[in-house]
């Protein structure tokens, strides 16, 4: 009998902008793969907002997705409170589902363990049936329920279809499946609604940072020796990085995929001139104008070859063209003005800079505005140099002062089961330089451990405003220092975000199991 797997989740906060707003799309990818691998849907609850989940509110509109044995549907919709409350329901009959052997595995997406999807997940723990997923909070609390995730990662720089074949990959490498991912179209992309509403500048940064990590691994290999030369590539890669930003932007706001990203490449060489900003208006107008002269050529019955040509070509000409022409002086000045900030604050107090930016990334991710500010400006910084201030405040502040508290807790944990929440979160930020929500398990059960991480995350940035350094995270930290402009100065705040976040969680967990045995102590002398 084949395998069973429920869908659950949401549309997200960041997720959202990497194509959870096309919930129809997203399911439509995942349950590709899954008929690919041999696998079948045997339930789906996907809680679609028309905005991101960061910025919700109990009105907000939204949609309830689900699976009628064929294919998946809406059910419901409303506003997001109501949406919920129909979820609530369906969350236990899925649950119920679990309990009777009819689901195999789960496939999360920013679900919700404390909410929508609890029944459901508590079954799943039960159960003990394998789970994988995305989101790097909600991934966080599962884990520490008990859930039996085996594979798990964040959402930055992903697609709906390299979630999709890295989720169903692991559960047929789990159950030794054999499955080949098919990478045929499963649906004609979404062009419903005004391209303007598609337009998302947070979104357009975080799918290009594959691009800047690319470049800034160009620019450690031009600083050895005998590859001296690789500063020539380093030169083509920074020229570049505005035509990779306008094609994202162009395939993001025309909700189209070849030839929007054709008209964006083509806006993009024309908008280089402008940097990365001018290459995110270039390729903004190209996605508006694709769509629209799309619909106008099939109106007109243009053949579909002589369609793509036109819309592609001439969409990405004049958007390119307005660029060149108009805008770059004004958006050079915007992304040069933006770094001479950085620059100022830097010269006037490079430690209280370094100290405050420390002590700020926690609660910026936290409450959602590290994606929408912080990872843009990194991004920004790396235009010119290939590294970031903020970057190097990322890598040491929020990676490794998670790797810290992690590893803390997988030599002396305060509950034995722990170590399993805490091993996958270390290996990952020190291998991949991400999943930073890896702590918030930790922190949030803890205030000694939470004040733990301002206060590591805060003198590791004074350190890094020390040694200005100049680095990125999304790297595993044994490469970070080479992609530095001071590589011994990375290492040295590393270790100072590292070692104080594992001593300050290590005391913290003593504490706690050193008062859990004399309150246990204590109630046997009453019993006695």
């Amino acid at each position: 009998m084949n395998k069973r797997i429920a869908i659950l989740g949401s549309s997200g906060g960041n997720l959202f902008n990497l194509g959870g707003k096309d919930p129809k799309k997203l399911l439509s990818e995942i349950v590709q793969q899954l008929e690919a691998a041999g696998m079948e849907v045997g339930a789906i609850q996907f809680i679609a907002a028309e905005t991101s989940m960061d910025q919700v509110k109990p009105s907000t509109k939204a949609s309830l997705w689900s699976w009628d044995g064929k294919d998946f549907r809406i059910t419901f919709s409303g506003t997001l409170q109501e949406v919920n409350e129909q979820a609530k329901a369906q969350d236990k009959e899925i649950a119920q589902l679990i309990l009777a052997g009819e689901i195999d595995g789960l496939i999360l997406a920013s679900a919700d363990p404390d909410n929508t999807n609890r029944e459901a997940i508590n079954a799943a723990a039960k159960a003990k049936i394998p789970a994988v997923g995305t989101g790097g909070t909600s991934m966080a609390k599962v884990q520490s329920l008990g859930l039996n995730v085996i594979a798990v990662s964040g959402t930055t720089g992903t697609t709906n279809r390299t979630r999709a074949i890295a989720n169903v990959s692991a559960l047929a490498k789990h159950w030794n499946i054999k499955y080949r991912p098919t990478i045929g179209k499963p649906v004609k992309a979404d062009t419903s609604g005004s391209a303007f509403s598609r337009i998302n500048f947070r979104g357009i940064m975080v799918a290009s940072l594959p691009g800047f990590i690319a470049m800034a691994l160009t620019l450690a290999i031009s600083k050895i020796p005998f590859l001296s030369f690789f500063s020539g590539v380093f030169d083509t890669m920074i020229g570049a990085l505005p035509v990779i930003v306008a094609a994202v932007a162009a395939k993001q706001v025309s909700g189209l995929d070849e030839v929007a990203i054709v008209a964006g490449v083509v806006a993009g060489t024309l908008s280089m001139k402008g940097g990365i900003i001018g290459g995110i208006i270039g390729g903004i107008i190209a996605g508006i104008l694709v769509q629209t002269f799309l619909i106008k050529c099939f109106e007109w019955r243009f053949p579909a070859t002589t369609a793509n040509i036109v819309s592609g070509g001439i969409s990405g000409l004049v958007g390119g063209l307005f660029v060149h022409f108009l805008i770059a002086p004004i958006a050079l000045a915007a992304g040069n003005g933006i770094r001479a900030l950085i620059d100022s604050a830097l010269q006037y107090s490079p430690i209280l800079c370094g100290a405050l930016a420390g002590l700020l990334i926690w609660p910026a991710i936290i409450f959602g505005v590290y994606h929408a500010a912080i990872l843009p400006i990194v991004l920004l910084e790396m235009e010119k140099t290939g590294n970031s201030f903020l970057g190097a405040i990322d890598m040491c502040g929020l990676v490794m002062v998670s790797a810290g508290i992690t590893l803390a807790n997988i030599i002396s944990p305060r509950i034995k089961d722990e170590v399993a929440v805490a091993a996958p979160g270390f290996l990952i930020n020190v291998g991949f330089g991400t999943f930073v929500e890896a702590a918030y398990p930790f922190m949030f059960s803890d205030k000694i451990v939470f004040g733990g991480a301002l206060i590591s995350a805060t003198v590791s940035g004074a350190a890094v405003g020390i040694f200005n350094v100049r680095g990125t995270a999304y790297v595993p930290s044994v490469v970070a220092p080479a992609l530095s402009n001071n590589p011994a100065g990375f290492v040295i705040s590393i270790l100072i975000a590292m070692g104080s976040a594992f001593l300050i969680t290590l005391m913290a967990n003593r504490l706690y199991n050193a008062k859990k045995v004399k309150t246990k102590s204590q109630a046997e002398a009453l019993e006695i």
